[in-house]
This record gives structure tokens, sequence and C-alpha cells, in this order.
């Protein structure tokens, strides 16, 4: 590929995995097996990552190559596992086992011995279910942006983001489940 190419294919991806990032509703990656360079950098724009138990090569190797990471690695690796250990990680290339990226913050969970990623990241989506679709996408925003605030503005964008679903059907739905002690029918209104 020519320089030109690689640059137009690192814009490409960039966009892909912040779009992935950027949706308003939560995303999981099920990593079954290896997730090495791109795989893993899929895996960083997602707001949970599930590991199975025999994920033994979990890394971005890219430094081996004389590279770096160019999807976003650098900076969504840095933000889950801190400054330190994701230059160590990507310094080394070292790859790392589920249970070793558990313990460091890089995935979120480790399927259970016989169970599937999948199985568990579907186990993990389902808890969300019960939520109020209106109030994850406001909770995912103001946990997003906020994080890149200093407190105060956080605080103030989550009064936002909470006034955002003071008007909504699924609100109203919620406080008359909750006095007539029954589940909830959410409808994203």
């Amino acid at each position: 590929m020519s320089p030109a190419d690689i640059a137009t294919f690192l814009r490409g991806l960039r966009l892909a995995l912040g779009e992935l990032e950027g949706l308003q509703v939560p995303t999981i990656a099920a990593l079954d097996g290896v997730a090495l360079g791109g795989g893993l950098e899929l895996a960083l724009a997602c707001d949970f990552r599930v590991a199975g138990a025999g994920a033994t090569k979990l890394g971005l190797p890219e430094t081996r190559l004389a590279i770096i990471p160019g999807a976003g690695g650098t900076q969504r690796m840095t933000r889950l596992v801190g400054v330190t250990k994701a230059k160590e990680l990507i310094f080394s290339a070292r790859t790392l086992t589920a249970v070793q990226a558990l313990e460091i913050g890089l995935v979120s969970y480790v399927a259970a011995e016989g169970q599937t990623a999948t199985e568990r990241a579907i186990q993990l989506a389902e808890e969300f279910l019960p939520a109020g679709p209106l109030a994850l996408r406001a909770a995912k925003r103001a946990i997003d942006t906020g994080s890149r605030l200093d407190l105060e503005s956080g605080l103030d964008l989550e009064y936002l983001c909470y006034q955002g679903i003071m008007p909504s059907k699924d609100r109203l739905e919620g406080l008359a489940a909750f006095a007539e002690k029954r589940k909830p029918v959410y409808k994203g209104e």
C-alpha cells in the first residue's frame, strides 16, 4: 500500500470505530479466540469486552512490525488501563490471556469454562434489557462525554441528560410501574 492508501485506510478505520463507539446503545464485543491489532482495536471501541476463557492472545503487537496501532488503540487502551500499562503492553507488543486482560481492566468479563464469550455477552446484554432505552442512551452520553470533562462540567452535562428524559412517556411508565409493583413496558418514547 502506498502512504496515501494507508492514510485513507486508517482514516476509514478511525471513522468506523468512532461511529461504533458513538452508538447510543450499549455495545459489547465478544472475544472468543485471538484479538490482535485491529481486532482488539475494534473491541476497544465497545462499551464492554467479554473474553472467552480460552482467549489466549489479546494485544496490540504492531510495534513488532515497526508501526503503531493506527485505529485508536493507543488512545482507547490508555483510557482503559492507564498510561504506564498501555505503554508497557504496546512497547513490548505483549499479548495477554483473558484472565490477564481482566486483571488490568482491558476486558470487562471472562466467560466461565464451557461458556463462549458470545453466550456471556448475551447474558450481559440481557441485564440491560429491563432498563428504559432513553435512560440508557442518556446515561451513556453522560458517562462517555462527562468522563472527558472536569467534574463541574460533567455534573452540568448529567443534569442536561436527566432533563432530556423528564418529559418522556418512558419515565412516567417507569414511575407508574414502580408504584403499581409491576414490570414497566418501555417504548422508547
